[in-house]
């Protein structure tokens, strides 16, 4: 095979290794061992002690899981073993020769030491993301850390004179109507002007006859770019930040002075006042700028999805407003929902509308006249935004999917009951269903009460295993990937359906089986490992994959603005350098093996 000197220049082609020094990769060319296999020959089993990380030189290794599913067929180049070392050095995968194959061994104690000694290996080799600090601007602020939580609060029952003088000695603008510290309401000094004042109406009036009920609130975790949105969007300068139904903060417009409007706010707010569909395009043909600055400044995949996402929201809420102007109001309640990646807030560069409606019960088919032409209004916007038409359908236009909330009752109903393929598919879209706008009572119990039928329904369980396992990770011969074969994208990794789509199939999964109601794909990940649906190391694995794969998709994207391009989701592995390759190799790895996990019925063993 190698004379020391070949293994030294060899090695200086290889990542980590070109980065060492050159007397200290020297030295480690004489630590390597080199060794032989037959076609055939095993190198190790799983769960056998790992002698160390091996490289392979020449030949094939097919890496296959505890199952017996192959997760990986190994070229030359590349590296196999570490993810084993770097937990508990057991091996994590059975690996044999499928070709005479000669490897490169690193003994375990030399890997260790070298890792520790070098920080750029031990980078290369540890699959996790990391943590990145947040930017310190409002857009990835969480709302906890910006909400004043010394709060002014009355009772119901106080008068607006109370109010007012509590207000006044506080030298704020606004409180809280409270119950046994639930919030029931809020009232500004514009409501006691506007109210009271205005109106000759008494100072002893109760606050319960001028509050504005109902408030729009938000969750601690919240980003400080949702608070943006919906101060623009719905023109308030009060946001009262709730857990559950207690109140537990406030943001005012003033706690805000000291941060800049970010860019998304920007569009957000345009859209809230733009005047028809035309005048929105003009601000959302802006996203893949946005999408390309936010990748840019090194924000995390689900913090750009998510304000990707809130615009996609933004433009859908204010064409159901420009569409009840024009069509005049609904004749019965309704709710409009997204579904797809709109619905799990996942939307990047590159998105389709998935919609529905649900109607109220009281809706008559003389009714649907009237919502037919909503959806028509509300899905034609959107195609001029540039949220093109569903290839399958699945958009409110479809008298389908356009129905009384008892007729989506008895689809779950019959769909949970006859888990045909088709039924499959729906139960996958609809399960990640998200109010957009309208009336969101329609949909709060119809989403628990399914969600409890369907995870206590075995057969329907099981069927819904099969169809997550459609996807497969794209793991092959040419350098671990299995590429597209043919046609217009020949040659490139498709980053969706290979890539994000078999974590998003898993997570759906894990929610159903642990009746978790989050939609989002990291967080139904993080709320399976806390709840025991998903192992803690297996829930780590994953999350640490979706991650890598999530912002490898991402940055794909920006690259392609920044030259001009229109941004899609098929990647040349050419375009990542053998780091990156290497990384997101494991990557699939990790959601192969979880997926056989699933398989085969151990999915929170994984």
């Amino acid at each position: 095979m190698f004379g020391p000197a070949a293994l030294t220049d060899f090695l200086a082609t290889l990542e980590p290794y070109a980065t060492l020094p050159a007397e200290a990769r020297a030295a480690l060319a004489e630590t390597f061992q080199q060794r032989r296999y037959d076609a055939g020959d095993v190198v190790y089993t799983f769960g056998d002690r790992l002698d160390g990380l091996y490289v392979v030189v020449a030949g094939a290794i097919e890496v296959r899981d505890e199952h017996g599913e192959q997760v990986s067929l190994l070229g030359p180049r590349n590296s196999f073993g570490e993810r084993g070392l770097a937990r508990d050095g057991l091996a994590a995968t059975t690996a044999h020769a499928t070709a005479p194959t000669e490897l490169l061994l690193l003994p375990a104690a030399a890997f260790r030491d070298l890792s520790a000694a070098h920080e750029t290996v031990r980078r290369f080799f540890d699959r996790k993301r990391g943590e990145r600090p947040e930017r310190a601007d409002l857009a990835t602020s969480r709302v906890a850390a910006l909400m004043a939580t010394r709060l002014l609060t009355c009772p119901p029952d106080a008068t607006a004179r109370e109010a007012a003088q509590k207000m006044r000695a506080a030298h704020v603008s606004s409180l809280c109507v409270t119950e046994d510290g639930k919030l029931t309401g809020i009232v500004t000094l514009r409501d006691i002007s506007g109210k009271i004042v205005a109106e000759g109406r008494s100072a002893d009036t109760p606050l319960a006859e001028i509050m504005t009920r109902r408030p729009i609130t938000l969750d601690p975790s919240a980003l400080g770019s949702d608070v943006l949105h919906a101060m623009m969007e719905h023109r308030i300068g009060h946001l009262p930040i709730t857990s559950g139904d207690r109140l537990v903060g406030m943001v005012t417009q003033t706690d805000l002075t000291r941060y800049q409007a970010v860019t998304s706010a920007d569009i957000v707010s345009e859209i809230a006042h733009a005047n028809d569909a035309a005048g929105m395009a003009k601000v959302t043909a802006r996203i893949p700028q946005l999408l390309a600055q936010l990748v840019a400044a090194g924000h995390r995949h689900e913090v750009i999805t998510r304000l990707v996402t809130d615009i996609a929201d933004a433009a859908t809420r204010r064409l159901l407003t420009l569409a009840e102007a024009t069509l005049g109001p609904p004749p019965v309640p309704y709710l409009w929902l997204a579904c797809g990646s709109q619905g799990r807030q996942e939307q990047t560069g590159v998105s389709d509308q998935d919609n529905c409606l649900i109607l109220s019960d009281d809706a008559t088919p003389a009714d649907d006249a009237y919502f037919a032409r909503l959806a028509a209004f509300v899905c034609d916007g959107l195609d001029t935004c540039g949220y093109v038409y569903c290839p399958g359908d699945m958009m409110a236009t479809n008298p389908r999917w356009r129905q009384r909330r008892s007729v989506w009752s008895e689809y779950f109903r019959r769909w949970i009951a006859r888990p045909d393929p088709e039924a499959q598919m729906l139960a996958s879209v609809m399960f990640d269903l998200r109010a957009i706008g309208g009336d969101r009572a329609l949909f709060d119990s119809l989403n628990a009460d399914t969600l409890e039928a369907a995870s206590g329904n075995s057969i329907f369980v099981s069927h819904m295993i099969a169809n997550s396992l459609k996807h497969t990770p794209p793991l092959g011969l040419i350098r671990g990937f299995a590429l597209i074969r043919s046609g217009e994208h020949r040659n490139r990794l498709d980053l969706k359906h290979s890539g994000v789509v078999p974590v998003t199939d898993l997570a759906r999964v894990y929610a159903l089986r642990g009746r978790l109601l989050p939609v989002n794909t990291r967080a139904r990940i993080a709320a399976a490992r806390a709840r025991g649906v998903l192992s803690d190391s297996g829930g780590q694995d994953l999350l640490d994959a979706y991650d890598l794969i999530a912002e490898t998709r991402l940055a794909h994207q920006a690259r392609q603005v920044r030259r001009g391009e229109t941004p899609d989701n098929y990647l040349a592995p050419a375009d990542l350098s053998d780091f990156d390759r290497s990384h997101l190799r494991d990557a699939f790895v990790v959601v192969k093996g979880l997926q056989s996990a699933l398989g085969h019925g151990r999915g929170m063993l994984g």
